[in-house]
């Protein structure tokens, strides 16, 4: 009943959004270059299905998210489990970590060409800045609250500091860390396009810059439909696998 209330909730929402979407078009004043209606954008779906580019744009940019997305959160991961433990070393590093933090990574975008060129490497290396950042504060903050009484009991019984980190650490960690994978996941997903626009020729990315020089206003909003659903499914996935830990762990 709650997934059939669920399912419900969100058709009536999009149609909600499909509506609204039709009205602004019809009532806006605005061209349909300006401003492409909901069928539009689904016939330039089609087209693109129909020209066998959907799944490759798809594949493409999902290949590089996933493969700057797994980068990211291992070494945030290992880096998060040395500062979080030694609370020297945070208090060494914490500045420069909060320095750079907030800036964008489309601000590093002139360097990242510089130092990688054009292709893949660019792309993912602007996906992994985009979500390392989340991952290693969340991961510093898990392992540096962990109960001191774990450490006690764990240091009773004779456990080195390896035991320590794989029996105790890392079990106590892994529900905040799971929410630091969908912070991650989400701010990795938002600069796919800004990576993307480093001189590669398939992804999302691509295809809206490619419908912009050919004045397709239709396929660019296809494009942001498209990031906008599959980065919907894949939040959708990792919020369902935090429901899930945080059950099975009793952290809720």
């Amino acid at each position: 009943m709650n997934l059939l209330r669920r399912i419900l909730t969100f058709t009536a929402s999009i149609s909600l959004l499909i509506i609204a979407w039709q009205l602004f078009v019809i009532f806006g004043g605005r061209s349909e270059f300006l401003m492409p209606s909901p069928w539009s954008v689904a016939l330039a779906l089609h087209e693109l299905f129909a020209a066998g580019l959907l799944f490759d744009h798809v594949w493409t940019s999902f290949w590089r998210f996933m493969v700057g997305y797994a980068i990211a959160c291992s070494l945030a991961v290992i880096l998060g489990v040395i500062f979080g433990w030694s609370e020297l070393a945070w208090k060494l590093v914490e500045p420069i970590v909060l320095l750079l933090k907030p800036i964008s990574p489309i601000a590093w975008l002139p360097f990242i060409m510089l130092w990688f060129g054009i292709g893949n490497a660019p792309a993912i290396f602007t996906i992994a800045i985009a979500g390392f950042f989340p991952m290693l504060l969340a991961t510093v903050d898990s392992v540096s609250n962990v109960s001191a009484s774990y450490m006690k009991v764990a240091t009773n019984f004779g456990l080195n500091r390896f035991q320590i980190l794989i029996k105790i650490i890392m079990p106590a960690s892994f529900p905040k860390l799971v929410r630091g994978l969908r912070s991650a996941l989400t701010s990795s997903w938002i600069f796919l396009v800004a990576g993307e626009l480093l001189g590669t020729y398939t992804g999302l990315g691509f295809l809206i810059v490619d419908a912009r020089q050919m004045l397709r206003s239709d396929l660019i909003l296809a494009g942001i439909v498209l990031i906008g659903i599959i980065g919907y499914i894949l939040d959708w996935l990792l919020m369902y696998f935090e429901s899930y830990v945080m059950k099975k762990w009793g952290a809720e």
